[in-house]
């Protein structure tokens, strides 16, 4: 009873600093309402642990990062959990996997919804114990940093694009007066010395850092692993664990292409895309929003924050990813293409402020092969104003996501 009473009392029930509203604070009520638990997977200090605890302020906090806490979970799961009868907020869970087996029981034992609140980090330890435990009990959700509406709405940001993209959209950077290249920087040290290791043995710590360097110049491109071993000094194997390892911690994501060939040769390989672009900046060398402006990746680091948007839009919904692009072997291609019921939207990205007269070639050369199959083409570019000119709708980046499906 003396670990019990001591833990316990490590509990936190006070109310957690009002920030700024989560869009996807309502798809988690939703869940909620409806499942015995709820996941709330992202990135390291995206949000997570804040959105949970303003969510369900009444219900108790633990995280299973205090090593005591862990200790007395992995030793005594079942007398752990009974001290949540109705339920907790379980921070990292991820870090105790034995301890989903036995939440799967105390789940089946009540038909109480919305329960426990578990948070993670790394998705390849959250979604194994899920699969393996928790099937038909959890409703999944995703937070990824900060979307531009979210700021939008708080007026935690001025319409300054090139600020924007260097900033990115961790909390922290709008929650304190941080400087931004040195947070950046503590987060990748933090996340490589800590977070690397606990997914994949990484003999060179170094060779890993210069991995993600290489990632973030290669944002918006074809992934190719053979590139990356060659410039990395390591493996073709290694690279694709290592992308994995990426993609579990919500570095990166990687957007695959439509599958529809129109009787094309249509390229088989994803693309990678940085979640955040602040980090992707931090990692490039950029030290100032200014310097982004003339930067020879600023295209790229555009249109990486335009595809983050997308699929922050689609995910704080509740919505399944619904977002690929289109190449074919000729070199014709669409950014995105976003899947809505029958058709397939084009979606072409510039970051240009002014509209020029080529910004549609690739859209007109695609519906013409797409025909019937083609729905409203929209361009995302770098200027102020959202109009139509002919077909095409020109969506300024400041009304994002309006486009959005």
């Amino acid at each position: 009873m003396g670990t019990q009473n001591t833990i316990a009392n490590t509990i936190a029930h006070h109310e957690p600093r009002p920030l700024i509203q989560r869009e996807l604070q309502s798809e988690i009520l939703r869940a909620a309402r409806e499942m015995p638990a709820v996941g709330i997977t992202g990135p390291r200090q995206s949000g997570k642990t804040t959105l949970a605890r303003m969510t369900f302020p009444d219900k108790p906090y633990v995280t299973l990062e205090d090593l005591d806490i862990r200790r007395f979970a992995e030793e005594d799961p079942r007398g752990f959990l009974n001290q949540f009868p109705d339920g907790a907020i379980l921070d990292e869970i991820q870090r105790v996997p034995d301890l989903f087996s036995y939440l799967q029981s105390n789940l089946d034992n009540s038909r109480q919804t919305g329960r426990f609140i578990l948070t993670g980090s790394q998705q390849f330890g959250l979604m194994q114990g899920v699969t393996q435990s928790l099937a038909g009990r959890i409703a999944l959700t995703t937070l990824l940093p900060l979307s531009l509406s979210e700021l939008k709405r708080s007026s935690r940001i001025e319409q300054n694009l090139n600020q924007w993209l260097f900033r990115g959209g961790y909390p922290r950077l709008y929650d304190q007066a941080e400087r931004i290249h040195a947070w950046h920087r503590d987060y990748t040290s933090t996340y490589v010395e800590r977070d690397v290791r606990q997914l994949v043995n990484v003999r060179d710590l170094r060779d890993f850092f210069r991995f993600i360097q290489l990632c973030a110049g290669r944002s918006g491109q074809l992934l190719n692993a053979s590139s990356l071993a060659k410039d990395v000094g390591v493996n073709h194997e290694t690279i694709r664990t290592w992308i994995s390892v990426l993609e579990a911690s919500y570095i990166i994501h990687l957007l695959y292409p439509h599958h529809r060939n129109f009787n094309k040769r249509i390229i088989k390989a994803p693309k990678l895309y940085f979640v955040d672009t602040g980090l992707m900046c931090y990692l490039l060398g950029i030290d100032s929003g200014e310097q982004i402006q003339t930067h020879h990746l600023r295209g790229a680091i555009f249109e990486t924050f335009v595809v983050s948007e997308m699929l922050k839009n689609r995910l704080n919904s509740g919505s399944r990813n619904n977002l690929y692009f289109w190449r074919d072997r000729a070199g014709h291609e669409v950014d995105v293409i976003i899947e809505e019921g029958q058709k397939l939207v084009p979606v072409e990205i510039k970051s240009g402020r002014t509209i020029a007269s080529d910004y549609t070639r690739s859209l007109d050369w695609w519906r013409g092969v797409a025909g019937e199959e083609a729905g409203p083409a929209r361009l995302i570019y770098g200027g102020d104003k959202t109009l139509k000119i002919k077909d095409v709708q020109y969506v300024s980046w400041w009304e994002l996501p309006w486009y959005a499906g």
